[in-house]
């Protein structure tokens, strides 16, 4: 069953394209990874996805969540959207202190949403409170309930957010970077947690991150954006192994565990990708990634086009392939 199709959805701010001609396909149980640096567009789209584009921001395309039939959520009020957001849809911030409200205790804040989603009483709310915080691992469930958000670890609040999303019973949970605050230890933690979570609850998976790590143990496909363009996509497997795009090829490489496994040197300095993502508005026209790219030509100022590979596809005048 689709949950989710996007159709040549570009975003922006003012003149400047920060998103463009994305397009996505997710179905009930799917587990999507979205990757690449920073200012490449992953948080914008994410955001605009959930519903919760910032209001300077502009976007032209198509956004609908179940069949065919459904109405572009781009085109929706923000009461659709309000009911579109934590029912359909949920999102899962980088920072769960920002996303919860420091002068509410925790219990308030997740009884507030339950009883607003679910329209049940305080009682009944309160006891789907311990239950589902005690479903994503939090000790002393009935005690948390009690505390404030700067009570708890970076780790705890984060499985307060997880607990809130899935007590709205969802199909799409996106969480984007949700583990960067954390350290190494509860990062693996709730890693392991959003994967039982939703094998469990039946939930589609988008997870945004810069970590291809995360990616490899959660999702069955990768999306990697770059200059706000998608310009590699297949079955993780796949992409890991042999990758079409420079971008792809330069940010596996740089991984350092997978340089010790083909026989680097510890302590060896990195393969590294050359130059920065540039501001927006400043990425060239043609090929986005043609500046940092050693495999350059005077074609990559054209447009690469869309090229299909066996799972999936890849915009490159000059891939890399598997004979190489």
């Amino acid at each position: 069953m689709s949950i989710l199709t996007v159709e040549n959805l570009s975003i922006g701010f003012g003149s400047n394209s920060a998103v463009r001609e994305f397009d996505l396909g997710m179905s009930e149980r799917d587990r999507m990874g979205l990757v690449g640096e920073s200012g490449c567009g992953k948080t914008v789209t994410a955001l605009t996805l959930a519903g919760l584009r910032p209001e300077s921001a502009w976007a032209t395309g198509v956004v609908r969540y179940g069949d065919q039939s459904g109405s572009n959520m781009l085109a929706m009020s923000e009461r659709q959207l309000a009911t579109l957001r934590g029912g359909t849809v949920v999102m899962m911030p980088q920072d769960p202190a920002a996303a919860l409200d420091p002068a509410k205790r925790i219990g308030r804040q997740m009884g507030d949403v339950i009883v607003r989603r679910h329209r049940v009483s305080r009682a009944r709310a309160r006891s789907v409170c311990v239950d589902v915080l005690e479903r994503v691992g939090l000790r002393r469930a009935e005690e948390r309930l009690r505390s404030y958000p700067h009570e708890l670890s970076g780790g705890q609040r984060q499985r307060v957010v997880l607990a809130m999303a899935i007590s709205c019973r969802p199909k799409l949970l996106i969480a984007d970077e949700p583990t960067t605050a954390l350290d190494v230890t509860a990062q693996a933690g709730i890693v392991r947690l959003l994967s039982q979570v939703v094998a469990e609850e039946g939930i589609a998976l988008l997870y945004i991150t810069h970590d291809l790590s995360v990616i490899a143990a959660l999702c069955q496909d990768v999306m990697v954006m770059y200059g706000g363009r998608i310009v590699e996509f297949g079955r993780v497997k796949r992409v890991f192994r042999a990758p079409h795009h420079p971008y792809t090829s330069g940010l596996l490489t740089a991984i350092p565990a997978s340089n010790f496994q083909e026989g680097h040197t510890r302590g060896a300095r990195l393969p590294t990708i050359p130059g920065s993502v540039p501001a927006l508005g400043e990425f060239p026209t043609g090929c986005v990634f043609r500046d940092r790219c050693s495999r350059a030509t005077e074609r990559c100022i054209d447009t690469p086009p869309r090229s299909l590979a066996p799972d999936g596809y890849f915009e490159c005048w000059h891939p890399i392939m598997e004979t190489e």
